[in-house]
């Protein structure tokens, strides 16, 4: 009996893998016990990008063990990903869509953010402390790194193709089927946090003169105090916004 077993990789899935392999099929020496998923994560896609696996043609999760003679299929999956639906490799998000942006694609957090998205980030982190805040809030991975998304904490993340911050907004955009209907403009833009309304009175003495003058409706951030208006920088934004809009 054959030592090996036999395993292709879909779509997307091909981009992990040596130029020119997995096309016709990986063929895969089983010459260990080793779960499915420590299999694809040695040949290169972290398992996050993985939709579904079938093993002889039936649906198996990432704990399957590898035998001598497998016909393995993996499915990368297939935008816009739906969440909310649990699979046999994860559990859906029920609750609102939360993301969490690491060192490599930090400037995502703030257009996240502009939108009205919760998006944690923070420079410091170390992959294990973002492995355990996914979890621990069931939040969204997003990053350039592929060994932080083959941590096993972490259900559900992308691995961002795209270079500027520009695309890969649009690329997670349009991965998670993200809208513009979220809440743009809720959240503070520098801690995440959901801004409250405030009187114009009660920060009269923080304000520029021609802030006072022209603008009436104010925002503040409890978190870190900051205030928003709906200035130059807000018509920059929803400009940005709006372009985005025509490019998806």
């Amino acid at each position: 009996m054959s030592s090996f077993s036999k395993i292709f990789f879909h779509g997307e899935l091909q981009d992990f893998l040596q130029q020119g392999k997995g096309i016709e099929g990986l063929n895969y020496q089983v010459n260990r016990k080793a779960s499915i998923k420590d299999v694809i994560e040695s040949l290169g896609p972290p398992h996050t990008e993985i939709e579904r696996i079938l093993v002889n043609g039936m649906v198996r999760d990432f704990t399957h063990i590898l035998r001598p003679g497998d016909i393995v299929e993996v499915h990368p999956h297939t935008p816009p990903v739906d969440i909310a639906g649990d699979s046999e490799l994860k559990p859906g998000i029920k609750d609102k869509t939360r993301f969490i942006v690491d060192v490599n694609v930090g400037k995502m957090a703030k257009l996240l953010r502009m939108l009205g998205y919760d998006a944690a980030y923070n420079p410091n982190w170390s992959d294990r402390e973002i492995a355990d805040l996914a979890q621990r809030e069931n939040r969204i991975v997003l990053t350039k790194d592929r060994g932080l998304l083959k941590r096993s904490k972490i259900a559900w993340g992308r691995l961002l193709r795209s270079s500027t911050p520009q695309e890969q907004f649009r690329e997670t955009a349009s991965f998670f089927g993200l809208s513009r209907q979220e809440n743009p403009f809720s959240r503070c833009l520098c801690c995440n946090t959901e801004l409250e309304p405030v009187k114009k009175s009660e920060i009269l003495h923080l304000l520029e003169p021609k802030t006072k003058m022209y603008f009436q409706s104010f925002y503040r951030c409890p978190s870190c105090r900051r205030i928003y208006w709906q200035g130059s920088h807000h018509k920059r934004m929803q400009a940005w916004l709006s372009m985005l809009d025509k490019q998806t």
